[in-house]
Parts: structure tokens; C-alpha cells; sequence
């Protein structure tokens, strides 16, 4: 277990410093996905704290999605993908009215990048990820009454084209997003004949790659998020209709 990078906390530091320090660290990959983080009594020794404010640093850690506790193993970083991601899958989730607004700039938000990533994807492409692509499609075909497994298969098309993209800045992106891109996924699955439409959109979106039309691919990528977001927010709209019901 590295600890080398870990050094003495002022005395005076809060337990806002602790966290701060600590949320370096994670961030910055000095610990990676699924390495165990000491255990209190050891990192209160690197760091020269008192266990109550570090076990307040932690919990805050645990609560940003930085870290995750497991009963009887200790305590893990955790994937970079729940780095901020979590506090806005809250609000998505969450039983505030409100919550249709946040959906709405994520719809948005991957109108605009997924769209540019299937551009780029069909002009860069190598035959291989484009081979990659097509095994995920053929996933989600195989799948279409098993929602988890279509799911998964539905996530892994979408990623294997940000891939394809060659750009990790927007890889980057669609990464942080992978929690929310997945409850919405599953939320719209919940509406009969998505998998069946899902599948159609998705051979529309790879046929644009495999021909390497640029502005095919991003037209298609945009039709299909276009619609499967009005879905989503038609199922929001609905649930939250029903939680406000006397």
C-alpha cells in the first residue's frame, strides 16, 4: 500500500484542510480505482489529525462519491466516474419538483457531445473499434427482453464510440456521466418497445460510422438522444405526477 505521498497536517487545520487534502490526492490518482485507503488510525498518523475530524473528512469523502466503506474490507476509492457525478444524480433522482431542469441540460449536455463524438468517430475510426461498436449493438439485439443486460450493452456502444472518437477530453466526459447516462437509460427501459426502437436508433448511428459520413453519424446520434430524452423526461414528468397525488 503506498502511502509515500501522504505528509503531516498543520495542527490547526479543519476538518475542511483533511478533506481537502485528501480529495487531492484521489483526484490526482494517487490512490486508484479500488485501492484501499488506511484505516483511520493509520492515515490520522500520516497526517498528524485527530480521528474525529478525519472521521468527518471521510464521510464527506464517502458522500462526494470519492470513496466507498465496505463492511468488514475498509475503505476503497472509488471509480472516477462517480467524482461529481454523484451530487448530480441526486438531483436527477431526487423528489424535488425542479428536478425536470437538471434533466433537461443533461439531455442537452449529451446532445451536444455524443453527437460530436459519432462525427468524430466516423472520420477516425479504426476497423477495430468499429468491429467493437457492432459487438455491443449485437449485445443489446441479443438482450432485448433483459433489461440489465441491455443496459449495459446500450452503455458500452456509446462508450466504445467515444473511443472510437480519439478525443480524451470528451472521452473524459462521457465518463464522469456514465452514472447518469445509466439512469436514464434504465428509466426509459421502462417504457415497452424501447429496447426494440433503441436498436433501430443504434443501427441507424453505426451504419453513418461504418461509411464514415460525418454528418450522418452526428445527425443520427442527435436524432436518437433527441428522442429517447423526451421519453425520459415523459416518464419524470409522469412520476413526479404520481408522487404529488394526495
Amino acid at each position: 500500500m503506498n502511502t509515500s505521498f501522504l505528509t503531516p497536517v498543520s495542527r490547526t487545520t479543519l476538518t475542511t484542510d483533511v478533506c481537502r487534502k485528501l480529495v487531492t490526492h484521489l483526484v490526482r490518482g494517487d490512490w486508484g480505482e479500488g485501492d484501499r485507503i488506511p484505516s483511520e488510525r493509520e492515515l490520522g498518523r500520516l497526517l498528524g489529525v485527530g480521528r474525529a475530524s478525519l472521521r468527518e473528512a471521510l464521510k464527506a469523502l464517502e458522500i462526494m462519491g470519492l470513496i466507498e466503506t465496505r463492511v468488514g474490507h475498509g475503505t476503497f476509492a472509488c471509480h472516477r466516474s462517480e467524482f461529481l457525478s454523484r451530487p448530480l444524480l441526486w438531483s436527477i433522482t431526487g423528489s424535488d419538483p425542479d428536478q425536470v431542469t437538471d434533466v433537461t441540460e443533461l439531455i442537452e449536455a449529451r446532445r451536444l457531445m455524443e453527437s460530436e463524438l459519432a462525427g468524430l468517430a466516423a472520420g477516425r475510426a479504426s476497423e477495430e473499434e468499429v468491429k467493437k461498436i457492432e459487438q455491443h449493438l449485437t449485445s443489446m439485439e441479443r438482450a432485448l427482453d433483459q433489461p440489465e443486460v441491455f443496459l449495459e450493452a446500450d452503455l458500452d456502444f456509446h462508450l466504445a464510440i467515444a473511443v472510437a472518437a480519439h478525443n480524451r477530453l470528451l472521452l473524459n466526459a462521457v465518463q464522469l456521466i456514465r452514472n447518469l447516462m445509466r439512469q436514464w437509460v434504465g428509466q426509459t427501459l421502462q417504457v415497452a418497445g424501447t429496447t426494440g426502437e433503441a436498436v433501430r436508433q443504434h443501427h441507424e448511428i453505426l451504419l453513418n460510422i461504418v461509411q464514415k459520413d460525418e454528418a450522418g453519424a452526428r445527425a443520427a446520434m442527435h436524432r436518437h438522444l433527441d428522442s429517447m430524452g423526451k421519453l425520459l423526461l415523459r416518464v419524470r414528468s409522469q412520476e413526479i405526477e404520481i408522487r404529488s397525488r394526495p
